[in-house]
């Protein structure tokens, strides 16, 4: 079976490209699929994990992000520019390449790729959730834009032969589809690294934008008692356009000695066995996969009741905690507890563990297994 899957680029390491990652390794390794990965913005930049090299990655040179300092109005009209060449080489891709099956992960291609008529069978698979297009609250043109989108999205996703979100919390936004189906990110057992004992850091990961919302953790970082910051320490792992931004606020609020902004890691598992909890203060994820790795490593979570996935993952009060979003006093406050009580750090860690049998490798692939056997038999 040759599948092919639509992503943006593959250059940076976040969420979407390590579960891509980890899909194509499993897929590859059974030795019965033809995979290959195309993208529109790579810009000849090497990919940051490394695929499989059985793997066939094309990169169409659209580059969609040159027009993203552009105004409102230049940004629209290059964006439709680029479409109608995305959609061109992408139909000519699909017609040389004739896949069985074409995913596409919700970027650019989601519009028009039911369209392309090259026999594949369509997969839309959604990292994020119904409202993603809503979470800045744009206003003017831009927010006139989201909205719009957003309506369309309803009528767009139908048109798929099989729609993907990640969570149950998400699957009943959308509503009774019949083509809806809810498939988790996997949880990969992690890597045999040494625990460090009563470490004293707390971790966070993830992108350094809006979405993550590092702001905002920053803020309940500089709540906390001053004689646990002075014994703890934050360490954020990430890169981004708020980086400078993110280290100002650190300054202002007089926490530089406790807390720290690092770059990204190729070997996060390591960083996450010299920590004691993951705390995510994200406006919105999809599935928030950093959550279910740091669980797998045996970290409790300590998250804002964002949309979606706290709810699918955490149990309050038994694997981590989850306070209410945007709560800053209520994530300071939740996370002195945990810094405070070495024994309930020990009880939540043993249960946060248990996630890799809930959503293990095997478990979800088999799955996408289900799901492409049904569209390809």
């Amino acid at each position: 079976m040759k599948i092919v899957y639509c992503m943006a680029s593959v250059y940076n390491p976040g969420g979407m490209e390590r579960v891509l990652l980890n899909k194509m390794r499993w897929l590859a390794g059974q030795g019965n699929y033809e995979l290959v990965l195309v993208t529109t913005d790579q810009g000849g930049l090497p990919p940051f994990y490394a695929f499989p090299q059985s793997v066939k990655m094309v990169d169409l040179d659209v580059n969609y992000t040159r027009d993203n300092h552009r105004n409102p109005i230049f940004k629209t009209l290059g964006y439709l520019r680029r479409r109608r060449l995305h959609k061109k080489r992408l139909t000519a891709l699909l017609m040389a390449e004739k896949p069985d099956i074409t995913v596409s992960l919700y970027p650019s291609e989601s519009s028009f790729i039911p369209d392309i008529k090259d026999g594949s069978r369509k997969v839309l698979e959604l990292h994020f959730n119904k409202f993603f297009r809503l979470q800045y609250g744009r206003k003017g043109l831009l927010g006139l834009a989201d909205r719009l989108r957003s309506r369309q999205d309803e009528k767009l996703v139908r048109r798929f032969d099989r729609f993907v979100v990640l969570t149950r919390e998400d699957a009943a936004y959308w509503g009774h589809l019949p083509n809806l189906l809810v498939i988790p990110n996997a949880a990969l057992p992690f890597p045999v690294v040494k625990k460090t004992e009563n470490s004293r850091r707390v971790i966070a990961v993830g992108r350094l934008d809006y979405q993550k919302g590092f702001d905002r953790l920053v803020d309940a970082w500089a709540l906390l008692p001053e004689g646990l910051r002075k014994s703890w320490r934050l360490d954020i792992f990430g890169q981004g356009e708020w980086r400078q931004m993110l280290q100002e606020r650190i300054e202002k609020n007089g926490i530089a000695g406790s807390a720290r902004i690092n770059p990204p890691t190729k070997n996060i598992f390591r960083e996450y066995a010299a920590s004691e909890f993951l705390v995510m203060s994200s406006h919105y994820e999809g599935f928030p996969m950093v959550l279910i790795e740091a669980m797998a490593c045996g970290l409790p979570g300590v998250c804002f009741d964002f949309p979606c996935g706290p709810r699918d993952i955490l149990q309050d009060g038994e694997n981590g905690r989850i306070v209410p979003e945007g709560d800053i006093p209520a994530l300071a406050k939740a996370m002195e507890e945990l810094m405070a009580d070495e024994a309930l750090r020990s009880r939540m860690s043993e249960c946060a563990a248990e996630v890799t049998r809930t959503y293990s490798e095997e478990k979800v692939m088999q799955q996408w297994i289900q799901c492409f056997e049904s569209l390809v038999p």
